[in-house]
């Protein structure tokens, strides 16, 4: 005669083993997340230096191109 919690138990084990590969996937994201938030910063920061470099010039974008 088959247990009738084999089945059941079973399904608890896939369960938790696809929320622990879940949370480490979250993980891993929360890392990828954070370190692109601190690139992303840097790359402000940069600008915002370039720019205060050339106060007094047009910025490149607005210029218009040398054959006009």
């Amino acid at each position: 005669m088959t247990d009738p919690l084999t089945p059941l138990q079973e399904q608890i084990a896939h369960l938790t083993r696809m929320v622990e590969d879940l949370s480490e996937v979250v993980a891993r994201q929360s890392r990828e997340i954070d370190i692109m938030g601190r690139r992303l910063g840097l790359l402000l920061q940069r600008e915002a230096e370039r720019e205060a470099e050339g106060a007094g010039t047009i910025p490149l974008a607005d210029q218009r191109p040398p054959h006009w």
